[in-house]
């Protein structure tokens, strides 16, 4: 992937004063390759759908089981919270394996986890007399959650992987296609479900998890970050394998720094092949010093924030980070207002179930959309549009009453925000290194959800404090700021080309 991206000064390697021929492609093994790529990314495709829809389907009716099972609302708002808060905490920790070679493994087991939990809940509902205990409610619900973080970790780094830089925007779009027609389907399709029965949205969600499970499985690439960073050092540096005895993953001919003869692990042929003829068979040389606990731990915590660290050093990142924490802690206090406004006028759920229906099909056009308005619009400018529009939309808010202009203007934000998202999370994806695609991706992730977590209680503190249109307001003058932050950063940053992977914008 390392030849794809654009080059930098420093990356750009002089030719040398004898031209050296270059070296022949197959054409066969080339286009094998192409069609291997392109498979995946429709199974990769698939898989999110199928995920996307199982979970919103089940999402919105396990609120109306636990109220039904005659729990208070107080029990509801913990388990949602607890579930919220376990991904956002262990999404982090679990991108370092997956970064570390283990991705495929982690999609696959993830999803399996996740279908055994949620098919425990749709037995239990079946055979139980549809009364399952809270206690196995709440087991599953956190084993889905705990699943479904590591899975979603993991799954961050696998654009990068299957698709050239210049497809990016495409594979990113019909990612954000696959959530938003989930977005329209799974909850209408989870309450007929609800209403047939209560275990088959449980069902359904389960079955999703299966074939996530199977798309995982049938991907022809083996998603090791490593091989990404093999084939860029091949492009820097011309090595017919482009990978150096430091480079291994398996740490096999690591160089020693204090041998100065660069032995593998300091070691010469006859220190592997074993102790020399007449020497004392038990004269071994010692083993390695155990590093102690509190390095093990110091050297877990720097791989875990390594992610944290590339995104504070690079300008582009932090773009992201502070564009897409800022929008989805917006749309969800938005969210929220609207929903407590409604309420107040006596509207019941199904002008929200209206309100979210246009946003999804909204959404869904703007992703179908966005690949082709990429191709035509500048990045930077792109971006900068899309930040300005969202203030008036926010502003209008907090004079709107009924439900079709709440649908209106939400579907006005879900229909242009698509085009600034593909932008910013594919140039995020070409300006990562391969082995750091799921933690930095899982800092972003764990920002944003983090924002869209505590929004709507403070939605909620400015509803009952100061009025039902303050919280629109505020949310409008944040927008205000973000379109100025944007104006000056997307244009310094986006205009550039996408970094060197590695290196800082």
């Amino acid at each position: 992937m390392g030849s794809s991206l654009p080059e930098t000064g420093a990356s750009r390697v002089e030719a040398p004063e004898s031209p050296v021929p270059p070296v022949p492609i197959n054409d066969a093994a080339h286009a094998e390759r192409t069609s291997h790529a392109t498979r995946d990314i429709r199974l990769f495709w698939c898989a999110n759908a199928a995920d996307s829809l199982g979970s919103q389907a089940s999402g919105v009716v396990l609120p109306l089981l636990l109220l039904g099972l005659g729990y208070s609302p107080a029990v509801v708002g913990l388990v949602a919270g607890v579930s919220t808060a376990t991904g956002l905490v262990l999404g982090p920790l679990v991108a370092v394996p997956a970064d570390r070679g283990a991705r495929k493994r982690v999609m696959f087991w993830s999803a399996v986890v996740s279908a055994l939990a949620m098919g425990s809940v749709a037995v239990a509902l079946a055979v139980a007399e549809g009364r399952p205990s809270l206690l196995h409610l709440l087991a599953a619900v956190l084993v889905e959650r705990t699943a479904t973080a590591c899975y979603e970790a993991a799954a961050r780094g696998t654009v990068a992987l299957i698709s050239t830089p210049g497809n990016l925007p495409r594979v990113v779009a019909g990612l954000e296609a696959g959530d938003r027609g989930a977005l329209v389907a799974g909850p209408a399709l989870g309450g007929m479900l609800y209403q047939a029965s209560r275990a088959l949205p449980f069902v359904l969600d389960a079955v999703s998890y299966v074939v996530t499970a199977v798309c995982v499985r049938a991907m022809r690439s083996d998603l090791r970050a490593d091989r990404a960073d093999r084939a860029d050092r091949t492009d820097r540096t011309g090595r017919a394998d482009g990978v150096g005895p430091a480079d291994r993953a398996d740490g096999a001919g690591r160089t020693d720094p204090a041998d100065p003869a660069g032995r593998a692990d300091s070691a010469g042929p006859a220190d592997r092949a074993g102790p020399a003829d007449g020497a004392d068979p038990a004269a071994r040389p010692a083993p390695p010093a155990r590093r102690s606990v509190r390095g093990t731990w110091s050297a877990l915590a720097a791989e875990a924030t390594a992610g944290l660290r590339l995104v504070r050093a690079t300008p582009l990142l932090r773009l992201v980070l502070v564009w897409t924490t800022t929008v989805n802690g917006v749309l969800a206090a938005l969210y929220y207002d609207a929903v407590f406004t409604l309420q107040e006028s006596g509207h019941g759920g199904t002008p929200m179930g209206l309100v979210l229906a246009l946003s999804g099909a909204a959404g869904l056009a703007g992703s179908l959309a966005a690949p082709r308005l990429v191709r035509g619009l500048s990045p930077a400018r792109a971006v900068v549009v899309v930040s300005w529009l969202m203030v008036p939309l926010a502003a209008a808010l907090a004079t709107a009453g009924g439900p079709w202009t709440y649908g209106a203007l939400f579907g006005g934000f879900c229909l242009i925000m698509p085009l600034a998202t593909v932008i910013l999370q594919a140039r995020a994806i070409q300006g990562t290194p391969p082995e750091l695609q799921a933690r930095a991706g899982s800092v972003l992730a764990t920002a944003a959800g983090g924002a869209a977590a505590m929004a709507p209680a403070l939605s909620g503190l400015l509803t009952a404090h100061a009025g039902a249109a303050v919280p629109a307001l505020a949310c409008a003058g944040l927008l205000v700021l973000l379109a100025l932050y944007t104006t000056f950063g997307a244009t310094r940053v986006l205009t550039k080309g996408v970094p060197e992977r590695g290196r800082g914008a």
